[in-house]
């Protein structure tokens, strides 16, 4: 294996980890301004993911590229619908029509 690789995975695995424990310790006040910063996050991975496999570089990078791109924008829907509803629920009352 290429010692690129070896650290790139070490750097993603620290990164899991240091992303896990910082969201594990976010109150639940700040947990919709997390969601879009998390939202506004996954549509650059999105771009990113459109790069990487539209350079047809090799048939893998393109397959991954793929299911990057996937699986970003389903967590970015999801995320999207999540924070929707979670802002509806702190609504009081009805709004006043002019």
């Amino acid at each position: 294996m290429p010692p690129d690789f070896i650290s790139n995975v070490y750097v993603f695995i620290l990164a899991g980890f240091c992303g896990f424990e910082l969201i594990k310790r976010v109150s639940p006040l700040l947990h919709t301004p997390l969601m879009s910063l998390t939202n506004a996050l996954d549509a650059i991975v999105v771009v990113a993911a459109i790069i990487i496999s539209g350079r047809h570089e090799t048939p893998l990078t393109t397959v991954l590229g793929a299911i990057a791109i996937a699986a970003s924008f389903s967590n970015m829907v999801g995320g999207f619908f999540i924070t929707d509803r979670m802002l509806r629920m702190f609504k009081t009352g009805k709004a006043k029509k002019s």
